[in-house]
């Protein structure tokens, strides 16, 4: 994405944000140049004034007008800075904001690749760490600032000569070039950084993550770990050395030309003074105003050249968020079908499945099918693509080839929204908020239905241990930003998961390793009450432990990517040669047929 395209990206999401931001930058680009030409063209008069005819009443509105002015613009330069330094942290939390609905919204295959995954952090380390934001937006006020200056100054200018404007031109002409060829190489020098700044982003955000702290004070890690940050930032270090070198013989160059533009400009309005030979003799005050229209192009140009340098810098900072912004919505996935909501068939018809960037198969050429309200158990080994199988019904990743059928249609023929509430799923790897039990069941802090909260609790067994709290339901998870919030043991809080997946009244009902984290008995205490609580809802679930499948209608094993079979638990038993015989009486101990 070139520099330009980032810019107007910055903008689009500015102006989505807030409108009124753009239109304070806009005032204060106003402002700041208004003041500048006012001071250069005022005492122009008052100088002709006080070299000429003096008349006192002219003198005192000419002192006026600039005494006047420079109050009123000061006034307005210092009441536009505060809103936009307002407005900017509030574009900046909101950009922020932004990131993270960014991140609930892009399609989740995204999630789990490890570019994008290197992507996201690189965008928060750019907002959070680096203020790239904030000084981008500084930049980018100067850089308006400095080009409407430089346009009027120009104007100014030319009222005394052209020829004195074409100097310049050409002098601005070198300067856009010198800036082109920095440019190209800022964006090269950033592209070879990434690999190296990403390493050096993983090992840093190792050490902010607070759920591997007890790994490393166990294993001693702390010192590994700084050395490998340590030696990555030595890296960027030398690789910053060769990129400031580079910077500072460019801005040597532009401090250069812009030192040209000022002698240029010094010598012609000087020569005008003195001789007629270059044209009419101009008095003192033009040449006070053509002065101060020199000095102050030269500090705008300079200011120009740092602005635009800034901006390069800034624009490779943001990137990775500006990539990261760009990916598509899990949302835009739209389909034409509302979908009603309820599952009468799951079809999945030559379903293959590979990781992006990867030649593994995941799942190889999938065909089976589901009726309403059956109880299906996926069963397999480790890796063998469960898990996978489950995200691809949620539509969390497109198959590789082949289609999913629900109720006749492809899955991503229906709308998303509709399709989102009509699944729900606890997955092995599900978490609990930092909100009330409560919240955390209903996912709405407005509209909870507590009589239906209370109920669930009481179905998946959690009745005795919510009456037990102070605060009941309205109790929170955790002590990071609430002393009075509770924990929760493995199966207490895989209790309130299932609790959650049953409140969204779904007709499909997804549990992977719904008991993973309770202990037998309690697992028993689940599987006992299993067909009460999903009730005529068709189900899909994954456990490793076989005695969830003699709940189930039947039972799809998953070996090596392949459907080995699909059928009752009973007819699957007598195949005494198959993978679920083998696997049922390896925990026979355990459970009966």
């Amino acid at each position: 994405m070139n520099s330009l395209k980032k810019i107007k990206m910055f903008f689009a999401l500015s102006w989505k944000i807030s409108p009124a931001y753009i239109f304070i930058l806009i005032g204060n680009t106003i402002i700041s140049s208004f003041q500048i030409f006012l001071n250069i063209i005022l005492p122009k008069y008052l100088i002709d004034e006080l070299v000429g005819a003096c008349d006192i009443k002219r003198l005192i509105i000419f002192g006026g007008l600039i005494v006047l002015s420079n109050l009123l613009f000061a006034f307005l330069e210092k009441t536009v800075k505060r809103l936009l330094d307002i407005k900017s942290i509030y574009v900046r939390e909101k950009m922020n904001q932004t990131m993270a609905q960014k991140i609930m919204n892009v399609e989740f295959a995204y999630l789990e690749d490890p570019y994008y995954l290197d992507l996201k952090e690189r965008s928060i380390f750019a907002l959070n760490n680096m203020s790239a934001m904030e000084n981008l937006i500084n930049n980018i006020t100067i850089f308006f600032k400095s080009i409407v200056t430089i346009i009027g100054l120009i104007a100014i200018m030319f009222t005394l000569s052209w020829i004195l404007v074409l100097m310049l031109a050409i002098s601005i002409v070198i300067t856009l070039l010198l800036y082109k060829s920095f440019m190209n190489y800022q964006a090269e020098f950033f592209q070879e950084l990434i690999p190296v700044n990403r390493k050096y982003g993983y090992y840093v955000n190792l050490t902010y993550n607070d759920t591997l702290q007890k790994d490393i004070r166990m294993f001693d890690m702390n010192k590994m770990l700084i050395d490998r940050i340590t030696f990555y930032n030595m890296e960027i270090y030398k690789w910053d050395s060769v990129f400031s070198k580079r910077q500072g013989k460019y801005l040597g160059m532009n401090s250069i030309i812009n030192d040209l533009q000022a002698a240029i400009a010094y010598g012609y309005v000087g020569l005008r003074v003195i001789t007629d030979k270059l044209g009419p003799k101009i008095g003192l005050g033009s040449f006070t105003m053509y002065v101060s229209s020199a000095i102050n192009f030269t500090k705008s140009s300079i200011e120009l050249g740092n602005s635009i340098t800034r901006i390069g810098q800034m624009l490779g900072y943001l990137d990775p968020f500006m990539e990261f912004m760009s990916l598509p919505d899990e949302s835009n996935q739209k389909g034409k079908i509302k979908f009603s909501g309820i599952v009468e068939s799951i079809k999945f018809e030559n379903v293959s499945f590979s990781y992006p960037k990867s030649d593994k198969t995941v799942l190889d050429n999938i065909s089976f099918e589901i009726n309403k309200n059956e109880k299906i158990s996926i069963v397999g080994l480790n890796g063998a693509g469960k898990t996978t199988l489950i995200k691809l019904i949620c539509r969390l990743y497109h198959p590789t080839s082949g289609k999913i059928y629900i109720n006749g249609h492809d899955i991503f023929e229906y709308d998303y929204d509709s399709y989102m509430k009509g699944i729900a799923t606890v997955f092995q790897d599900y978490k609990l908020f930092a909100f009330s039990i409560d919240e955390n069941i209903s996912c709405d802090a407005q509209n909870s239905n507590t009589n239906k909260v209370m109920k669930l609790i009481e179905d998946v067994g959690l009745e005795e241990k919510i009456k037990s709290l102070p605060n009941g339901i309205a109790s929170m998870f955790g002590k990071a930003y609430d002393e009075q919030g509770i924990e929760m043991s493995g199966g207490q809080g895989q209790k309130v998961a299932i609790a959650r997946a049953l409140y969204k009244d779904a007709s499909l009902i997804i549990l992977d390793e719904p008991t993973s984290a309770l202990d037998p008995l309690a697992e028993a205490e689940i599987y006992e009450n299993f067909n009460n609580l999903i009730g005529d809802k068709t189900a899909i679930y994954i456990s490793h432990r076989m005695s969830s499948s003699v709940f189930c209608d039947k039972i799809l094993i998953i070996d090596g990517g392949k459907v080995s079979d699909f059928d009752t638990h009973k007819n699957l038993m007598k195949k005494t040669e198959s993978l679920y015989y083998k696997l049922f009486n390896s925990q026979a101990v355990n459970y009966s047929e």
